[in-house]
């Protein structure tokens, strides 16, 4: 396995090139960065900002931008940002653990209640809760976050007064409980969705298990049914969710953008909106890289946890 691992990560290697190729090259496309953002004042000269286009590199030729955006990035520098002036890694460093914070919240509550529900529905097939949870989950893929995220700023923030509908702290406060209360309404938003698509998939994947011979053969010896469902099927039926978790993960700081956004939360995603709506490229590149590394080291691990489920599966 480590070998297999081995391959994949320097396999993933040109991949990111190629994917920060195209992003750079869009970004080049694109319309706007230091001479809109400066220009926009009408206090700068034409010499002004050239000299600006100078200092940064971006008189030079696309190619030759690329190659030293690319040389730095090996090094770990992702660049200067155009607003703040100041390092590219600092500025998502200081809001990447607001975004894990995010996440970590919102996958936790997709986990749970989409294998309960997957579970419930599966073990009471076409019940009146089956039914109810299959409504739930064709409401949920159908929905866009954003207006389910303003429905609950609505009714438990401005309605009923429960819950705050923006930010991640009180202003002077930082305990972990106004921490909670900030956080409950952004992480079921995030989760709401991959709840709904999780769930449907468990119960499929559970009703195909304990539908096979090896199911009935057990039931044939006396194996106890808690025995026969925990070891057997619920066990054989998660090989393939955790494959589409593995690559949904990732995909949540797409999602966190939406969600950050709308309830103001100081995360990754909040700063992606900002800096695409200020036209700071070299934050949104270095948002774009680190997304696209997280998206495939999700897939690798996502493999790797197949096999350890399942001993039939070898990588060797």
């Amino acid at each position: 396995m480590l070998r297999y691992t081995v391959r994949r990560l320097l396999g993933a290697v040109p991949l990111i090139i190629g994917i920060s190729l195209i992003s750079f090259l869009f970004m080049q496309l694109a319309p706007g960065g230091p001479d809109a953002m400066f220009a926009r004042s009408g206090r700068m000269s034409d010499e002004q900002l050239a000299a600006i286009r100078r200092n940064m590199g971006l008189d030079q030729p696309v190619p030759v931008q690329y190659l030293h955006w690319l040389k730095n990035l090996l090094k770990g520098d992702l660049g200067t940002s155009y607003v703040q002036n100041r390092p590219v890694t600092t500025v998502i460093l200081e809001r990447l653990p607001s975004t894990l914070i995010l996440v970590g919240a919102g996958l936790s509550i997709a986990l749970v209640l989409a294998l309960a529900f997957g579970v419930l529905a599966a073990v009471r097939q076409y019940s009146l809760f089956d039914h109810i949870v299959s409504a739930i989950s064709f409401f949920g893929l159908a929905m866009p976050v954003f207006w389910f995220g303003l429905m609950l700023q609505l009714l438990f923030g401005v309605r009923l007064g429960w819950l705050p509908t923006a930010g991640m702290h009180a202003t002077g406060e930082t305990g972990l409980l106004d921490l909670l209360k900030h956080l409950a309404l952004p992480a079921f938003t995030l989760a709401v969705g991959t709840i709904a698509g999780w769930s449907r998939y468990v119960r499929s994947s559970l009703l195909e298990v304990i539908h096979k011979d090896y199911i009935r053969t057990a039931r044939a010896k006396g194996v106890r049914e808690r025995t026969i469902f925990l070891r057997h099927a619920l066990r054989n039926a998660l090989i393939p969710f955790v494959t589409v978790v593995g690559i949904d993960i990732p995909l949540y700081a797409v999602g966190a953008v939406v969600t950050e956004t709308v309830f103001a939360w100081p995360g990754m995603g909040r700063l992606f909106y900002d800096s695409l709506a200020s036209r700071d490229y070299p934050v949104q590149m270095g948002i774009l890289v680190l997304s696209s590394v997280a998206i495939i080291l999700g897939n690798l691990i996502a493999d790797l946890i197949y096999a350890l489920l399942d001993p039939r599966i070898t990588y060797d």
